[in-house]
């Protein structure tokens, strides 16, 4: 009884730091939507700060929403699918990629994609801005359905729902607490917020997210958020880690084309 009663008021420990595992480098990038301009100068950084950093197996991993809101969708998908071509990089489905493949196909949710951020998307393709304005709205899903290539639409659609490198996790939104990672659905991946954003308890893994904007990186001891608003905020920012360090890379929008680099 006297042990049982020191086990419950003995002080709880610290859940243990996640590492990444020996020889890899990680940079995780947060919700870029169609902000061209930040994401090239932070693929820059990325690049510059990794090959400072010597010899290692490196991974870059987007979180999701590369589209909608800022004004070069497609400028992304395409710079993305270059840097995959030239590095490991790994590609995440947000929720707005997710519209924006059932945008397509269902008048309901065409409605739906525009009106989060989807006609910004539509108007970085060959579109005209006055005519699409003006179209009733099955001309303008048929305008979608002959602007956007075919091929951009089989590229997000090979992005991936969650990926896990040793003690972190990273996936869109979020997860469900409770919920073994393997058993964690699409839907909850992509857009959950509560109630994951409040859990103070351990999740499995350090999850490191995007989906929900907070003026600053939001460092937890069981997750890590980092969509910093870059369509409005201007403020795109990356995670880099490696064994148990952790830092910051951020597009500083006062500082022309150059990126902050702040350890956590």
């Amino acid at each position: 009884m006297l042990h049982k009663l020191r086990t419950l008021l003995r002080p709880k420990s610290a859940m243990p730091s996640a590492s990444v595992p020996t020889g890899e480098r990680i940079y995780a990038l947060g919700d870029i939507h169609g902000r061209l301009d930040l994401f090239e100068i932070i693929a820059e950084a990325i690049e510059a700060d990794d090959a400072a950093r010597g010899a290692a197996r490196t991974t870059v991993i987007l979180l999701g929403d590369l589209v909608d809101r800022g004004p070069d969708s497609a400028g992304v998908i395409a710079a993305a699918r270059i840097w995959q071509q030239h590095r490991r990089v790994r590609i995440l489905t947000g929720n707005h990629e997710e519209m924006f493949l059932a945008a397509s196909d269902r008048l309901p949710a065409f409605r739906v994609f525009l009106r989060f951020g989807g006609r910004e998307t539509l108007l970085s393709y060959p579109i005209v801005a006055a005519a699409f304005q003006a179209a009733e709205l099955p001309d303008a899903q048929a305008m979608m359905i002959e602007a956007v290539p075919r091929e951009d639409l089989e590229f997000i659609s090979t992005f991936e729902d969650c990926i896990q490198i040793g003690g972190y996790a990273f996936v869109h939104a979020g997860i469900e607490p409770g919920v073994p990672l393997a058993q964690q659905s699409p839907h909850e991946l992509r857009w959950i917020r509560e109630p994951f954003l409040s859990h103070q308890g351990d999740l499995g893994s350090v999850i490191i997210h995007g989906h929900t904007i907070t003026d600053e990186a939001e460092v937890r001891r069981n997750r890590i958020g980092i969509d910093t608003g870059a369509y409005a905020s201007g403020r795109l920012t990356a995670i880099g880690l490696e064994g148990t360090e952790r830092w910051l890379i951020q597009t500083n929008s006062a500082g022309g084309n150059k990126c902050t680099i702040t350890p956590v």
